[in-house]
């Protein structure tokens, strides 16, 4: 027995159960694949920018920049999964098998939890090399077995951090159309646990750490003059500024779904899954964004 195939921690109300307002359902099916797509396009050829940017200046990089490195990866392996995802909105079923489902979801997990995970990583470089100058362990003369351990490291915990979603996906057969979802045993608390633990590991400890390092990176640097350093923390802050302002409301509803199953607050189903169209809209725009960023202030993209 499970439950309502819906009720998962990713991209779920959306495109994988239409409810029957009409207007939503052609918001879904003509406004999701649209914007999905360019942003897929936008996106790709950044990101990708981005990457060849960094392998080209790969002799010269520390430890912030193999963040960068991997945070670009992590936002090309979010928006491959985005064509499948726009295919799946534009027909309401899943054709690509069940293999596909597991592989485009690895994808977009891994994508989310790797540019979270590296954000963090590369804070946690910057207040180690600012604070701390003179005991710092992440600096350019580090060596690159350990900066590539941290890396390999920081994709592990992605992994597991995916895990309990991927455990319970699968592809099934609802009224005889082919979904790929999530189903949770009835009477456990997988369903709750998927929610706040994307709350934890997506908005809270991020911003904790960060909130934390930044309000000891800032006052130092006012004190210096390094304008190396100065463009080295507005590019980290910009980045980190953009994440959370894009994907603070896709948190904040699904909290609510967690309040609205825990305590079995009343909610209106209608308007929590336009809520969470909307948030989602908003979160997978940016992954076109850091690159803009990168060429405003980061020194190796001009």
């Amino acid at each position: 027995t499970s439950t309502d195939y819906s009720d998962y921690e990713k991209i779920d109300d959306c495109q994988y159960q239409l409810p029957n307002n009409e207007k939503l359902t052609n918001f879904s099916r003509v406004f999701l694949p649209t914007l999905y797509s360019i942003v897929f396009i936008v996106g790709f050829i950044g990101n990708g920018l981005v990457v060849c940017v960094l392998v080209k200046y790969r002799k010269t990089s520390n430890m912030a920049d193999l963040c960068l490195f991997n945070l670009a990866l992590s936002d090309l392996l979010f928006l491959i999964s985005l064509p499948f995802w726009a295919h799946y909105a534009a027909i309401s079923k899943w054709i690509f098998g069940s293999f596909m489902c597991q592989a485009v979801t690895v994808l977009y997990m891994l994508g989310f939890y790797g540019s979270i995970f590296f954000m963090i990583l590369m804070t946690v470089d910057r207040y180690t090399v600012i604070v701390h100058a003179n005991t710092f362990l992440f600096s350019k003369h580090h060596s690159v077995r350990v900066s590539i351990a941290l890396a390999l490291f920081m994709w592990a915990l992605s992994l597991g951090a995916s895990l309990p979603t991927l455990i319970f996906l699968d592809m099934k057969n609802h009224s005889n159309i082919s979904q790929c979802s999530v189903e949770y045993p009835q009477g456990t608390y997988w369903m709750l646990f998927s929610y706040i633990k994307i709350n934890i590991l997506g908005l809270i400890i991020p911003l904790s750490v960060m909130v934390f390092c930044y309000s000891r990176i800032i006052p130092i640097l006012m004190t210096m003059k390094s304008q190396k350093k100065h463009k080295a923390v507005k590019l980290m802050v910009g980045l980190v500024i953009v994440f959370f302002l894009f994907w603070t409301p896709y948190h904040i509803v699904i909290f609510l779904k967690f309040l609205q199953q825990s305590m079995s607050i009343n909610v209106c189903q209608e308007h929590m899954k336009i809520a969470m169209c909307w948030v989602e809209t908003i979160a997978f725009s940016h992954c076109c964004l850091n690159p803009i960023i990168y060429a405003f202030v980061g020194q190796k993209f001009k």
